[in-house]
């Protein structure tokens, strides 16, 4: 009964938020999300611990500001989310400016195949639209959602976007590696792993885990691997790549803990430029009270 509610709840605010005015949808979005952070709950604290080790100079008010701004950009995220459907490829192409676009659409184009590894960044759903509106389809991989409803929504959200999404599973970097043998776009979030099958790496001077996967791509089958990293602008959002070496020598564990603390170096380049982009309301280093049982 609790996962029907829960899934009605979503379904109504989607509707109710693609049928509303455009500037009053963001405007609602915008007052929920002040409303979010004065209430100052666990995730706005967690949100607000993590942007302070990107920004170690802000002062207190200035933490506080940027705070608010990231709860913002982050309610910016999901009402865009529950829009972009009614988006016309037309909208959604002048909506997306790229820099060193070529790393990506110039491998496509030439019939190789390209794993971008992102942070929680900006509107990575955005992104992953407009590629499919140049008519370059991509493949990414989502966690399960409770109640199974909403996640089949969301799947059918991507879907219809034109994404093959692939839930996470022991089944899905099977999928990912004939992908990536098929020479395809392959997208994946990996700012995140707080499991032990995470990669240890240094983020912004401290102790974090990264997923393998898209190193882990990048070294068996030889894919490019490249980071992007997703802010907003006024209209839409910007995707800047950027090449990540992936070394030859040594072996295969090593040139994959090398290849994550590369992407780690280059999410942490662009989440410097843009802090109140990064939507990362969840714990990120394992040090200080972490304790292995806890994955929050």
């Amino acid at each position: 009964m609790m996962d029907r509610m829960t899934a009605a709840t979503y379904f109504t605010g989607w509707w109710i938020v693609r049928t509303l005015p455009e500037k009053s949808a963001y405007k609602l979005f915008d007052l929920i999300a002040d409303f979010v952070y004065r209430r100052n709950g666990k995730s706005v604290k967690r949100l607000r611990s993590n942007l302070a080790r990107t920004q170690p100079k802000l002062n207190p008010a200035e933490l506080d500001s940027l705070t608010q701004t990231a709860m913002r950009s982050y309610m910016r995220y999901w009402c865009d989310t529950f829009r972009i459907q009614s988006w016309s490829k037309e909208r959604i192409l002048s909506s997306v400016t790229v820099s060193n676009g070529n790393l990506l659409i110039g491998r496509i184009e030439s019939g190789d195949g390209v794993v971008v590894a992102l942070p929680h960044s900006g509107n990575w759903d955005l992104a992953g639209a407009y590629f499919c509106a140049l008519g370059i389809p991509l493949v990414t991989v989502a966690e399960r959602l409770k109640p199974e409803a909403l996640f089949q929504r969301f799947l059918e959200h991507r879907t219809r976007m034109g994404f093959e999404v692939l839930a996470l599973d022991n089944r899905s970097f099977a999928t990912l590696m004939k992908r990536a043998r098929e020479k395809r776009l392959i997208a994946l979030v990996a700012d995140r792993d707080l499991s032990r099958g995470g990669i240890d790496v240094t983020f912004f001077g401290a102790p974090a885990r990264m997923p393998a996967g898209p190193a882990l791509l990048a070294v068996k089958t030889g894919i490019p691997l490249i980071v992007a990293h997703v802010s907003y602008t006024p209209h839409g959002i910007h995707i800047d790549f950027h090449d990540v070496h992936v070394p030859t020598a040594g072996s295969e564990d090593e040139r994959i803990a090398k290849t994550v603390q590369r992407c780690a170096d280059l999410f942490a380049e662009g989440i410097s430029e843009h802090p109140e982009d990064w939507h990362m309301l969840q714990r990120i280093w394992v040090d200080g009270d972490f304790a292995e049982r806890d994955a929050s």
